[in-house]
């Protein structure tokens, strides 16, 4: 009997222990369920936090640029006006300040990602001067499209006003051969030399262009010249900065030496920058695709042969002194016209270290200005 006792007693115990384990790990369990729900609860917040992060559009706006909103960017009629292998120019009609403005469109899989982006915008952002098209905004969309604003110019660029009689270029339409007056070449070439200089000089931190020619010089109606494009290939990344480069090959501004779009530097600015004085000069396209036997391929070239042969005709367009043999005030002379040929001619050097720099440039243009 009291065996019987005993095996009762012992059962209880034991029965007790199992419910007391069973307790124990039914509770450890169901609080192990609570932190991996509350852990997965704020995984999936932080993810989608972190996806709306990456679907958040953003403007940044710069002086005289203020007023603009993402709306009136977003819902301004556009009209393309020029394409390239790494975005698209558009004329767009701003609706709320009714204001016409330039939409560059970037094509992000040809752009740099990350802060660097950010800070090549920033910087390009608060450069202002009387020569060159200001950066007004950038609007990054959801989905990677970046879109720089500037002003719009409604009088074209100056490869429209050289070429004027050539492609009956609807700014000029009357042809009156403004691009042969001597007044209006030495106002645009002095004008882009200050814009240049300012870039190469004037800031904390030079910008070297990368990519000058005539179509990137913009006018207004007094043929007041704004370059436009400087530092934009510091926002693609190498590829597209190379198409750019080959690009420029192709119409005759490259330098000699350059290679690489990430290598070009003031003297390539220069380089080009010359050409497009040989251009205003001579009337003559940067790249001759057609030469005679005794003409060159590169404009350049084919001056350097004129001087070489003594063919002092192929030097500059005759019209710039008939045009200006009536001119008020300061006609202009072949002296100072030879001067501006022996510039440009040494802008153009082959070798970088006997170029100009951009503020010899500008001392010698206001020298054959006086």
């Amino acid at each position: 009997m009291k065996n019987t006792h005993m095996l009762k007693l012992v059962l209880a115990l034991s029965l007790a222990a199992f419910l007391f384990v069973l307790i124990l790990v039914i509770f450890f369990y169901r609080k192990r369920i609570a932190r991996n729900y509350q852990l997965g609860d704020i995984e999936s917040k932080e993810q989608k936090h972190e996806e709306d992060e990456s679907e958040m559009e953003d403007l940044v706006t710069f002086s005289s640029g203020e007023e603009l909103t993402i709306c009136d960017i977003l819902d301004a009629p556009g009209e393309v006006i020029g394409k390239s292998n790494y975005g698209t120019l558009y004329k767009a009609l701003l609706q709320r300040s009714n204001k016409v403005r330039m939409l560059r469109f970037l094509r992000p899989v040809c752009t740099l990602r990350g802060e660097e982006f950010g800070d090549v915008v920033q910087q390009l952002g608060c450069i202002r001067h009387p020569n060159l098209v200001p950066l007004l905004g950038f609007y990054a969309g959801s989905r990677g499209e970046k879109l720089l604003v500037h002003p719009f110019y409604r009088h074209g660029n100056l490869a429209q006003l050289i070429r004027e009689t050539e492609i009956h270029c609807f700014f000029w339409a009357d042809g009156n051969g403004e691009s042969h007056r001597w007044t209006i070449i030495y106002r645009i070439s002095i004008g882009m030399a200050r814009g240049l200089d300012h870039l190469h000089t004037g800031l904390q931190k030079p910008i070297v262009h990368g990519n000058i020619k005539s179509k990137n010089i913009i006018l207004d109606r007094n043929y007041q010249p704004y370059v436009s494009d400087f530092g934009l290939y510091l926002l693609l990344n190498p590829t597209s900065g190379q198409e750019m480069l080959e690009a420029s090959a192709v119409e005759g501004y490259k330098a000699p030496e350059l290679i690489k779009m990430r290598d070009a530097s003031e003297e390539t600015d220069i380089y080009s920058l010359g050409v497009i004085f040989l251009e205003l000069i001579s009337g003559k396209e940067p790249i001759n695709e057609k030469p005679t036997p005794d003409e060159d391929f590169y404009l350049p070239n084919f001056m350097q042969n004129a001087v070489i042969d003594h063919r002092i005709s192929d030097l500059y367009h005759p019209d710039i002194l008939l045009r200006n043999s009536n001119d008020q005030g300061n006609p202009v002379t072949e002296e100072s016209i030879l001067k501006f040929f022996q510039l440009a001619m040494a802008c153009c050097s082959p070798s970088p270290s006997l170029r100009p720099n951009s503020r010899q440039v500008l001392l010698k243009l206001e020298e054959i200005g006086k």
